[in-house]
């Protein structure tokens, strides 16, 4: 808000001179005229001096004069996430990815807000992807240097630290296997991170692709190979040593969401003993994450969970392994030419940023980048 002065109109209805005006406040004649002019705010003291002068009042001599409020700016855009734990003026990430405008709610960590392009205003339901009325804040999220990736594996933080490095922008919308590759499918991320490698044989298994997108329209690129296994918690308190153990008395475990390798990881091993689901407790307590899964086991709440060793180590818990899996990442080809997707793919053969991972997370990454198909 700015001052607003009628000084001039009231000095020339009095008759009055900026000089005598100037002599009877105590003030400069130059004074008077930059306070007409807006540009000096008199203190307490002179406008009251000033008013008394001019046989007026303070509020009269004064205005303040509030700003005209500008139209908020607000777009539709396609919102990933859990809608339901969203309330208006929740952060948002925006990206374009072809013709769609995509929204993503930033990971919250340490003390500070997270970034954000814009804040949510209204969700839209009824459709598969929920859109929604988002307010912005800027325009930088229109970059070209700026990417969407959906998956679950955490050492993507560290892609996104190279390619910011090198100009680029990764934004990551954290999701389980499937849910990745139906994002990929439905045009509204850039890269879907996911398990695809038949072990048996070595060979990508395509038959995931095949269902849900038309023949050549995707890349596969090698990422890393994970350990997949049971977490539990320091120093294994329950003395878990394997599957059979989620069974006995006691031992609370907490399950992923339908669609995530680890559930999947979980059926299979379960199948495998003849152990029916029912008698594992916690089979239906559903956690949706790598990372929430773990936290639980860590703070207490629940004694087991499936996870990677990646998350056991960074939140100090036991391991026990069960499977090594791959993980790949998935890029449209049409999207194989833009600069930051270029980028990323030449990270991943990088030397350097291999043994950076490597060293994080106890990944192999002997066979990051090669492209698969």
């Amino acid at each position: 808000m700015e001052v607003k002065t009628n000084l001039a109109e009231l000095r020339a209805k009095r008759g009055m001179g900026a000089s005598l005006l100037a002599r009877k406040i105590g003030i400069s004649r130059q004074t008077v005229y930059a306070i007409e002019a807006g540009n000096y705010v008199p203190n307490t003291a002179v406008s009251l001096k000033m008013a008394r002068v001019l046989e007026t009042t303070v509020d009269e001599l004064f205005q303040l004069e509030t700003e005209e409020r500008q139209p908020d700016h607000t777009i539709e855009a396609t919102i990933l996430g859990d809608i339901e734990q969203m309330k208006p003026g929740q952060p948002l990430r925006l990206c374009t990815v072809g013709s769609h405008t995509v929204a993503v709610a930033p990971e919250i960590g340490g003390w500070g807000l997270p970034p954000a392009d814009a804040v949510l205003v209204e969700v839209h339901h009824g459709k598969r992807h929920p859109s929604a009325k988002v307010q912005i804040l800027g325009d930088k999220w229109k970059a070209a240097s700026r990417i969407l990736l959906a998956g679950c594996d955490p050492s993507v933080s560290i892609l996104a630290q190279s390619l910011q490095a090198q100009g680029c922008e990764l934004i990551v919308r954290y999701e389980n296997s499937s849910r990745a590759l139906e994002l990929l499918r439905d045009g509204l991320v850039h890269v879907a991170g996911s398990h695809l490698l038949d072990k048996a044989t070595g060979k990508p298994d395509l038959a995931p692709l095949t269902k849900l997108f038309p023949r050549s329209t995707v890349a596969v690129f090698s990422y890393a190979m994970w350990e997949e296994g049971l977490v539990t918690g320091p120093g294994n308190p329950k003395c878990i040593t394997g599957i059979a153990d989620l069974v006995r008395k006691g031992v609370r475990f907490t399950n992923r969401e339908l669609g995530a390798g680890c559930r999947k990881l979980l059926d299979s091993c379960l199948k495998k003993a003849e152990i029916s689901p029912d008698q594992v407790k916690g089979y239906d307590k559903i956690t949706v994450g790598h990372l929430a899964a773990a936290r639980l086991v860590r703070d207490g709440e629940v004694d087991c969970c499936v996870s990677t060793r990646v998350v056991a180590r960074a939140m100090s818990l036991e391991f026990l392994p069960l499977a090594e899996k791959p993980y790949h990442l998935l890029i449209r080809r049409s999207h194989l030419d833009l600069q930051p997707v270029q980028a990323l793919i030449e990270t991943l053969g990088r030397a350097a940023y291999r043994r950076e991972v490597e060293a994080h997370t106890g990944y192999n990454m002997r066979g990051a980048g090669e492209r698969l198909v």
